[in-house]
């Protein structure tokens, strides 16, 4: 596949706040701008919502560092793919 470039212009503002905002939830700009141009091809819409909650930290952000540290304390932190894959497909035997 190759790549394309897309260039758009916005308010500097804007685009500072939504940086910020990425960061946040644990992303670029560039990758969030990729992944909404992919989930709107595949859906033929808007398919999702990504809010910052009131919260100090996002709810789905929260539950990602929950299970690095769970993956950590098991010791299971560095595992592969496959390897994962593997333990997925033993646990549905």
């Amino acid at each position: 596949m190759t790549s394309a470039l897309v260039q758009f212009r916005t308010d500097e503002a804007e685009k500072d706040a939504a940086i910020e905002i990425c960061e946040k939830l644990g992303m670029t700009l560039p990758s969030y701008l990729r992944m909404c141009v992919s989930r709107l091809v595949q859906e033929q819409g808007v398919p999702f919502s990504m809010k910052l909650s009131n919260e100090t930290e996002n709810t789905g952000v929260a539950a990602m560092k929950k299970a690095s540290l769970i993956a950590s304390k098991l010791g299971i932190s560095d595992m592969t793919l496959d390897e994962i894959n593997a333990e997925i497909a033993e646990a549905r035997k």
